[in-house]
């Protein structure tokens, strides 16, 4: 299996298809395996490459993730760009990937062509969500399916993991902060928002992408009227035809 390394471990990634090179970013408690379901059709019209977030899937783990998170893993991302050798990259990230990417965009606005963002609640921490996060986690880890789900994710200390991700969901919520070093009026790279009215972490997204785009008109947004969280797997074929249609964009 392949890997390369990043500061004191080893971080596993996967290349399926040919042809110009896809980005795949993983949400927050989860791996890129996520994507295996719907890797084929990708995979049959880019050279697509997914990684696993250190201290997920089959990435080297770690005692806690850092709590800026976010930013982190957008290096982890640009350090594999590097190893491949890769530049002018599209890139899509959901959930909490879409966070990474939007950071790799704004910090490396050299490797990235083309950015689709799915289903990410802004620039800053989903008071909403994180208030009872903790809360809705233990629930789930209690559920057969979610227990399954998350074990084909990371393997069977799922549930650090997991926990672990809690944690630094709430801890970075706490600072403050927003997910990004640098403003998203500063993202000069092409970037499409997309989500759906019905995302059950957040009912608003028009709204916060519609926010985001008063900062930096150049945005565009597609939002779903129907579907679950993340619009990418709800929606995803006609995801798939709106992200296709936005890479293969003429500039």
């Amino acid at each position: 299996m392949p890997y390369y390394k990043f500061e004191n471990g080893k971080v596993f990634y996967e290349i399926f298809g040919e042809g110009e090179p896809l980005l795949l970013i993983h949400g927050n408690s989860v791996s890129s395996r996520m994507f295996h379901p719907i890797i084929k059709q990708y995979a049959d019209n880019y050279k697509v490459i997914l990684f696993d977030f250190p201290g997920h899937g089959k990435s080297s783990r770690l005692e806690k993730f850092e709590t800026d998170f976010w930013y982190y893993n957008s290096k982890v991302a640009n350090a594999l760009l590097e190893e491949l050798n890769l530049k002018n990259v599209n890139v899509i990230g959901t959930s909490g990937g879409a966070l990474v990417g939007i950071n790799l965009a704004l910090e490396h606005p050299d490797k990235v062509k083309s950015l689709v963002a799915d289903s990410f609640e802004g620039e800053t921490s989903l008071g909403t969500f994180v208030k009872t996060i903790r809360e809705d986690r233990e629930r789930d880890k209690q559920i057969e399916e979610a227990q399954f789900f998350w074990k084909d994710m990371h393997g069977t200390d799922w549930e650090k993991v997991v926990d672990m991700d809690t944690n630094v969901n709430i801890e970075f919520a706490k600072t403050g902060n927003s997910f990004f070093h640098k403003s998203i009026s500063e993202l000069d790279v092409p970037t499409l928002l997309t989500g759906s009215l019905e995302d059950e972490y957040c009912n608003h997204l028009d709204k916060i992408f519609e926010g985001l785009k008063d900062k930096n008109s150049a945005l565009k947004i597609h939002i779903f009227e129907k579907g679950n969280h993340p619009a990418m797997f709800s929606n995803h074929e006609e995801f798939f035809k709106i992200a296709s249609e936005f890479i293969a964009r003429k500039m």
